[in-house]
């Protein structure tokens, strides 16, 4: 399992959500942080989803 990281930021930069949570695979993770996102009402919000090797999977402004 690698462990992944979702920010969510106001657009004034105030943090508004950390996350980190597991995955096997970048896929699947995408499909945590879309069903996490969506579960908070933050998918409007300027948003990024990070892999263990720094790779964005997930970014919205």
């Amino acid at each position: 399992m690698r462990t992944y990281k979702l920010t969510a930021y106001e657009k004034n930069g105030k943090l508004i959500e950390e996350e980190t949570f597991t995955a096997e695979t970048d896929d699947e993770a995408k499909k945590k942080g879309l069903a996490l996102l969506e579960e908070k009402a933050l998918t409007e919000k300027t948003h990024r989803l990070a892999s263990p090797a720094g790779k964005l999977l997930l970014f919205h402004t």
